[in-house]
């Protein structure tokens, strides 16, 4: 059974939201949530709304977030982000969404997809497995090893990336390729890197904290803390964590987000 929270406008700090960034902030790497980072969560819900701005789609957000705790991940969290924003609820209830196939078009998809899977297929890297282009309704997410690859082989993959700069070399020739057509490409996770258009990125999510600003009994938010692990230039991270509206923090794993939230909120 979902817990019960104080109306958003009743808590101690109303006018106060945090968005977590979801793997190396509230998870490990595509795996589940801890039973403390729940309990922190909870802790904190007490105070100030929460929410979560994730590239991935809800279903992997259910498996992370919800499935640990035993309820939907829409029972733990007032705003959930998924796709950046792109696939929003807000207490459980939809919000209007976007799809990055109308903004690009098929013929400009197929040339992106195309030149990708060529230049993976190029690739000498130790392990490759499969799916290495998974589209979403608001990006591609793109992995040179697979996101078949399992978690061992993605750690692995992560450390050879960090040495021979697999993910950081693919992004710079699709900025030189594709650049012109207004898309960013974010390397994020341990294997993969996101493609969308630019303002597509977790800022996306800040537009709707604005409406809700705009409608009737809705709440301004004023202080916006953010949580991310990819905060630095190229991380998918880093819009967001730089942006005005966000008081941007840089956490290392979940128990630095723990750690951080202690600190700032007394939790």
């Amino acid at each position: 059974m979902a817990a019960s929270y104080p109306p958003l406008d009743a808590r101690p700090l109303p006018d106060t939201i945090c968005l977590f960034d979801v793997d190396g902030t509230l998870t490990p790497a595509r795996l589940g949530v801890s039973p403390e980072m729940l309990k922190t969560l909870a802790t904190l819900r007490n105070k100030c709304a929460i929410g979560f701005v994730g590239g991935s789609n809800l279903v992997k957000q259910e498996e992370q977030l919800g499935k640990p705790a035993g309820v939907p991940v829409a029972d733990l969290f007032d705003f959930c982000f998924s796709e950046n924003g792109l696939e929003a609820y807000r207490l459980g209830r939809e919000l209007p969404s976007n799809s990055f196939i109308q903004w690009l078009g098929e013929d400009r998809y197929k040339e992106l997809a195309n030149f990708c899977l060529h230049y993976i297929a190029d690739l000498d890297i130790p392990v490759k497995r499969g799916t290495f282009i998974e589209f979403r309704n608001g990006m591609v997410n793109v992995s040179p090893v697979g996101r078949n690859a399992s978690n061992a082989e993605r750690l692995a993959f992560n450390d050879f990336d960090n040495e021979a700069k697999v993910r950081e070399k693919f992004v710079a020739e699709l900025q030189k390729r594709f650049g012109h057509w207004d898309l960013v490409f974010a390397i994020g996770g341990q294997i993969s890197f996101d493609v969308f258009p630019k303002g597509w990125d977790k800022t996306y999510c800040l537009k709707h904290l604005e409406d809700e600003a705009k409608k009737p009994g809705g709440i301004t938010y004023k202080t916006i803390h953010f949580f991310g692990d990819k905060t630095s230039p190229g991380g998918n991270d880093h819009e967001i964590f730089e942006d005005p509206r966000t008081i941007g923090h840089t956490v290392t794993d979940p128990q630095d987000t723990m750690r951080q939230l202690n600190e700032l909120f007394g939790i």
